[in-house]
């Protein structure tokens, strides 16, 4: 995994916070200095905070079916989520889930319903890229089934996918989405956050105090969370051919070794046929 250094957060203007008036006093001690009416973030906090929450996303992906959604709903984010998630994807990483619209009340506390729309979602994609199933159906009813297809994707799309509640959910921008981190908090699943200087940072597990509205911050601190959740899984993906490697060796080991006694046991045997043989022409022979 890359180490982000300053002069990177720097250039991608990690330390721009909110305007003075709009500050939480939670978020203080982040705070480097005041400029015409403007906070600037420490960026040593930044890094510190970014380096060990993608420390936890990387032992968090590590785990056995661990998952984790990234919420990115606001318009600077939401192509960048979108890409890393394709990107991990790409890279035959599971486990990573993504909101980019509104987020859905329930999602998380009251998810058995909420999954119910999942459900729905996947029985309409399903209906609708068969021919056969449509027969018998007119092309208005149709027609409704891709409207309600269409809205389902669009609030459901990036996690319908989702067996179970998520181990952890990534929130960039803490502060808008105050109802997501509530529900995350309220059955305690772990979050990790991007908290600018009007925001809370004292209710998110792992903060990352930084700039949550400029689209260079955003895209180089997902980057970075998405690249420790691959290194996650990879690591767990090499360790378990490892173990198929070690059980192979073993397994071969065992067969050579149940294998050798056996072969001394054939020739000690063929030996013995061979003495009675000559034992047998002996005895032939003298009896002539």
């Amino acid at each position: 995994m890359k180490n982000i250094t300053l002069e990177e957060l720097l250039e991608a203007g990690c330390h721009f916070g909110h305007q003075v008036t709009r500050q939480n006093p939670k978020a203080r001690d982040y705070v480097f200095e005041t400029r015409d009416g403007i906070h600037i973030i420490d960026l040593a906090k930044t890094k510190e905070g970014l380096d060990e929450a993608a420390e936890f996303v990387k032992q968090l992906a590590s785990e056995t079916d661990s998952s984790m959604i990234i919420l990115g709903a606001k318009r600077q984010a939401q192509q960048v989520v979108r890409e890393e998630v394709e990107r991990a994807k790409t890279e035959g990483v599971t486990g990573l889930y993504s909101v980019t619209s509104r987020w859905i009340g329930g999602i998380l506390t009251n998810f058995p319903e909420v999954s119910k729309n999942f459900k729905r979602l996947q029985k309409l994609t399903e209906k609708l890229g068969d021919k056969k199933a449509q027969a018998g159906y007119t092309k208005k009813e149709i027609s409704l089934w891709e409207k309600e297809r269409q809205k389902l994707l669009l609030f459901y799309g990036g996690i319908y996918e989702l067996t179970k509640l998520p181990d952890a959910i990534f929130v960039i921008d803490t502060h808008m989405e105050d109802l997501a981190v509530r529900e995350a908090n309220n059955i305690h699943i772990a979050t990790v956050g991007i908290t600018d200087t009007n925001a809370d940072p004292t209710v998110i597990a792992h903060p990352i105090p930084a700039n949550d509205d400029a689209v260079g911050s955003i895209k180089l601190l997902v980057h970075h969370i998405v690249d420790a959740w691959i290194e996650g899984k990879k690591g767990v993906a090499s360790s378990a051919s490892q173990e198929i490697s070690k059980k192979e060796v073993k397994t071969t080991k065992k067969e050579v070794a149940e294998e050798a006694p056996m072969k001394v046991e054939d020739q000690a045997v063929a030996t013995t046929k061979k003495t009675a043989r000559k034992k047998a022409k002996a005895d032939t022979a003298a009896a002539k």
